[in-house]
């Protein structure tokens, strides 16, 4: 298959992921903003914002994409080499092993939760709120471990539109819960129970559902544990460096948060940071994590046959497809971070006065936005090669780095954390690179520098185009919600149409995937 080939079966495969994964991202953001209409970004929310963190660091570290990220290796490895019987006899191991081992982990978090809570200080101006809420919590750590190995055996199968819209039903979940609690609690603290309740329950859908798509394959999950196999020792192993180097990452917005709660505002900026850090994670779902998802198999194929020129296009087409996608999204937000925050969240509990400190963070993350879609994509790489550590490596010197930049730049008030983050990404992205090329010796690196440098100035062309668009109507018709939706939608519609025009005129090849993609869609 030619790299046009490639490239078009990467925009189709991606469009489908992108689009379950976009709603459940917009589901998401309906989640936040009917969150934020009920509690807003100051106060005892902020216990709540702290209380989730520590259950979902733990998450991190050992469940969901961490098993993932190092089950798909192995149990494609097996698929590839015709071993299937034995593939569904180590995940059916591990779906136990791992039902065990965090279950014991859940019920010492439920009882260690005060100690865990301390080096916040007093989030929201009550600690044992978020303690009781941290209990509650986390339950969500052995669901969503058992949910890895499902997700990653839909995932070997290239089976990813199911996983992607299983968040879709745990948003829903959510959001019904809300509405339907929320008004029904007669305290602060109840409603935030409220809340947190419908996360457990919402993560338990979120496991079941996918279940009975695993029908139909090669095996079935048994009640086994063979632990002496060496594919589960394998996974194991993998996972180790994969949990670190993955849950470092997490564990940076926990540092994020103990500076925040302790040194800026408890009763502001943590949740401060959340929001905007939600608004962030819309174009990282739908897009970075849709492309490196869906190469992510086949990352782990080529691996495997030692196939070392597939595997280094297919990273540069990655990285390629993750900036003409990330690039503008960035100058988008960056532009209009104030206007999108009062748009989304100013209603209910949240005050004008909160817009302007989630808008600051929001603008500062978006620097960072596509470096860390590129950091996803080059730790894929690795995982494929089954080479953890190295990445691992640059995890942990991004966490020095991440607390040394949050000292430094808290002083600037909320936005300065997550400015530390976009240039911890920046950095990350420059190691992973050139750790990459070391590895297979050779990168198809000028080829993505010349994309980027001309999607940059597409980018360019989108932010000037938006933000002019968006200020002419919004001195025309004002801020009344219609006129909001009227005047940020039309800027991001015609800062689009000046991109994919500027990218057309620049000669930007992502584009004619893009265009291939429309065909395919006009035939069908």
């Amino acid at each position: 298959m030619d790299g046009r080939d490639a490239g078009r079966r990467l925009a189709w495969s991606t469009a489908i992921f992108s689009l379950a994964t976009g709603l459940s991202r917009i589901l998401g953001l309906v989640r936040e903003i009917v969150a934020s209409y009920y509690f807003g970004a100051q106060g005892r929310i902020n216990a709540f914002t702290v209380a989730f963190q520590v259950p979902n660091l733990v998450r991190a570290l050992l469940a969901d994409a961490a098993i993932s990220s190092a089950f798909v290796p192995v149990f494609s490895e097996l698929l590839e080499k015709g071993e299937r019987k034995r593939a569904w006899r180590v995940a059916s191991s591990l779906f136990w092993l791992i039902l065990l081992g965090l279950g014991g982990l859940t019920a010492l978090g439920i009882v260690l939760a005060p100690w865990l809570i301390t080096p916040f200080g007093n989030p929201g101006g009550d600690k044992p709120l978020a303690v009781g809420l941290a209990r509650v919590l986390f339950p969500i750590v052995v669901l969503l471990g058992l949910s890895g190995i499902v997700v990653g055996i839909l995932n070997s199968y290239e089976e990813f539109a199911i996983p992607a819209l299983t968040p879709v039903f745990w948003n829903v979940a959510i959001i019904v819960g809300l509405v339907l609690g929320v008004p029904r609690a007669d305290t602060i603290d109840a409603k935030l129970y409220v809340y947190a309740v419908a996360i457990v329950i919402a993560t338990l859908i979120q496991f079941l559902l996918p279940l009975p798509w695993l029908r139909g394959r090669d095996g079935r999950l048994q009640l086994v544990i063979d632990w002496r196999d060496p594919a589960v020792k394998q996974v194991f192993v993998l996972m180790l460096p994969v949990t670190l180097g993955l849950g470092l990452i997490n564990f940076n917005a926990v540092v994020d948060s103990v500076f925040a709660s302790r040194l800026i505002d408890p009763e502001l900026a943590p949740t401060a940071i959340d929001r905007a850090f939600r608004i962030y994670m819309l174009p990282q779902g739908m897009f970075s994590v849709a492309v490196a998802t869906v190469l992510f198999p086949s990352l782990s194929r080529l691996a495997t046959r030692g196939d070392l020129d597939g595997f280094r296009s297919t990273v540069g087409l990655g990285l390629r497809q993750i900036a003409f996608l990330l690039v503008p999204a960035s100058a988008f937000v960056a532009v209009l971070a104030e206007p999108i925050v009062r748009l989304i969240y100013q209603r209910g509990q949240f005050g004008p006065g909160q817009t302007p400190v989630v808008a600051a963070a929001l603008a500062a993350f978006s620097l960072g936005l596509t470096f860390n879609g590129a950091m996803l994509m080059l730790n894929r790489a690795f995982f494929s090669l089954q080479s953890p550590w190295l990445p691992t490596v640059i995890a942990v010197a991004n966490l020095a780095l991440n607390a040394a930049l949050d000292w430094a730049f808290y002083r600037l008030g909320t936005w300065g954390i997550p400015l530390s983050t976009s240039l911890v990404n920046i950095a990350g992205t420059a190691l992973l690179l050139l750790l990459l090329r070391r590895r297979l010796r050779r990168i198809d690196f000028a080829r993505t520098a010349d994309a980027t440098v001309r999607i940059v100035i597409a980018a360019a062309v989108l932010a000037g185009v938006s933000y002019g668009v968006w200020r002419g109507l919004d001195e025309a018709l004002g801020r009344a919600l219609w006129a909001q939706l009227i005047s940020v939608g039309t800027a991001l519609a015609a800062g689009t149409a000046a991109y994919l025009v500027s990218c057309r005129l620049l000669g930007v090849r992502e584009l004619n995937a893009l265009l291939a993609l429309r065909e395919r869609l006009r035939r069908r």
